[in-house]
């Protein structure tokens, strides 16, 4: 589920499609009605769709606050579920918009694969899960073990790393598509399961028998999870990039969906710039939007703090903790770049 290696033959082919896919990106949206967001096939608290076909999850939730930004309505988009294997191809091809996908911002993607990152929604890490009747509390005590991993990532290459380091010997149980490396270890094929540790909290609530499952405490890299744009189009980049930091700065300002209406009558000139009231703003504008661009997101999907909560926070089966993705304020990473 992350930093897939896909070959240069490959991506040289799409690239030339992409950019000419890539101008104009907002102008397409709205001809068309409707984002078309590039997601995971199925990761719970990100994005998995429902038996009706309903999708949830904070991947989906940011997807449904670019459709509010431009259209004052976060239905308004379609999602493209994609494998580690075919999501950037996905994205590339003009098959999506925008990717939000649990996908790491990573230097080979942000130039070689014809890519734009700018922001960080998730702070995560590759970690390691274990049955608890393993008895192992570090993975430092794997050595020895089989590990499941997904092929063609840099997970694969993460893990040969660590262990290289620290001078452990392990047995790679390698496999193409996710749905596999679940089953491998659900049926005990392996002993340990690695990706980021975000990603296995979902897997582990997926096994037959959760609680006889943990995350080892152990982070081996770092994953700026994020969303990616084709290049070639800054006002698109901008608005994707930007949205995320309404959210961020909506949840340090206190405004949130119950209280949005309210705080549009605050005396605060930046809380009324962000929400469009301030006479002299012209934030919308300039992206291309209205003013009520930011104001729209929080009244339909929330600040970041309610979207984190909602989705994979401390009363969600997931039970993540904020940690690295606390507001900057609160001794955490989320930081928005000020919006004036």
């Amino acid at each position: 589920m992350k930093k897939t290696l896909l070959s240069a033959t490959i991506g040289a082919a799409v690239l030339g499609a992409a950019s000419a896919a890539s101008a104009a990106t907002l102008d397409d949206v709205k001809a068309k009605g409707f984002v078309q967001c590039v997601v995971n096939t199925g990761l719970a608290g990100f994005s998995a769709p429902d038996a009706s076909g309903n999708w949830t999850g904070f991947d989906v939730d940011y997807c449904r606050a670019i459709a509010a930004a431009i259209f004052n309505d976060p239905s308004k988009v379609k999602f493209t579920p994609t494998t580690a294997q075919t999501r950037f191809t996905a994205l590339q091809s003009g098959e999506g918009d925008v990717m939000f996908r649990n996908t790491t911002w990573t230097i080979n993607r942000d130039t070689a694969l014809g890519l734009n990152f700018r922001t960080v929604n998730y702070y995560d890490g590759q970690g390691f899960m274990v049955p608890k009747s393993l008895n192992v509390k570090s993975a430092l005590e794997l050595s020895g073990a089989a590990v499941c991993v997904q092929s063609g990532t840099t997970t694969e290459l993460n893990l040969a790393d660590y262990f290289k380091a620290n001078n452990l010997q392990y047995n790679p149980v390698v496999f193409e598509k996710l749905p596999e490396v679940n089953a491998a270890y659900q049926e005990g094929r392996c002993d340990v399961y690695t990706t980021d540790q975000s990603g296995l909290y979902s897997i582990r609530l997926s096994l037959s028998n959760p609680d006889e499952h943990m995350v080892l405490p152990e982070i081996i890299s770092k994953e700026p999870l994020g969303p990616a744009v084709r290049q070639g189009d800054d006002q698109w980049f901008d608005i994707v990039s930007w949205s995320h930091y309404a959210m961020v700065q909506a949840e340090e300002f206190g405004i949130t969906q119950a209280n949005v209406d309210e705080m549009k009558n605050s005396e605060n000139p930046e809380i009324r710039r962000l929400l469009g009231v301030e006479a002299d703003s012209k934030i919308g504008t300039d992206l291309g939007l209205g003013n009520d661009w930011a104001y729209n997101i929080i009244k339909h999907v929330g600040n970041y703090g309610e979207v984190f909560e909602r989705n994979i926070g401390k009363s969600t089966p997931l039970k993540i903790e904020r940690g690295l993705n606390a507001l900057w304020t609160d001794g955490g990473l989320q930081y928005a770049m000020p919006i004036r």
